[in-house]
């Protein structure tokens, strides 16, 4: 269990670490279809997700769970991202990093909102194991909103993934087979 020195017992406010990186997309970002690959953002929120967290956490930090990337409009070559992220929420030695994605035509002036997602992070310390973060300051209304929004996620996500292991372990496939009728799958085996 991580034990508190002095320097960690502190606060520190949402607005130390708040990051924003912009990156042009290039061509040899795009996929068949000319779109920017899923992937080349995700290792874009990836990176802002950590420059967020280490700033926060004074710490290297290492990503440990990804939640809500949905990409909700395509992202174009030529267009400016920049991908917005925030501490949401501190733990003992995590944090969660809420990140926003805009896209800009810099030739239109539109902008547009592509994704939003939340990173969790753990901090390590220099023997690799986890290290305490320092409580987060909550500067604005829509900080504490944001932190009572990531202990809810937390706790739904706790449910979820208790619920989800009960059925895997308990699943009785004979008794569950009509769930099958009328989906876009055949069996190729006979119980």
């Amino acid at each position: 269990m991580p034990t508190s020195t002095p320097e960690q017992d502190f606060f520190r406010p949402v607005s130390h670490s708040r990051t924003t990186l912009t990156e042009l997309m290039i061509p040899s970002y795009a996929n068949f279809g000319g779109k920017i690959h899923g992937g080349i953002l995700l290792s874009l929120m990836d990176k802002v997700a950590y420059a967020c967290a280490a700033k926060h956490a004074g710490n290297y930090c290492v990503t440990v769970t990804v939640d809500g990337v949905h990409f909700l409009q395509p992202v174009e070559v030529g267009e400016l991202v920049s991908l917005m992220a925030s501490v949401n929420y501190v733990g003992k030695t995590s944090l969660l990093v809420g990140i926003k994605v805009i896209a800009e035509n810099v030739k239109s002036g539109s902008v547009k909102h592509t994704n939003t997602s939340y990173f969790t992070m753990v901090a390590k310390g220099e023997d690799d194991k986890p290290a305490l973060v320092p409580g987060l300051t909550l500067e604005t209304p829509d900080d504490a909103r944001r932190f009572i929004e990531a202990l809810q996620r937390k706790e739904i996500k706790a449910r979820s993934e208790q619920e989800f292991k009960e059925i895997k372990t308990h699943l009785e496939l004979q008794q569950h087979l009509p769930t099958l009728d009328g989906q876009r799958c055949q069996m190729a085996f006979s119980l």
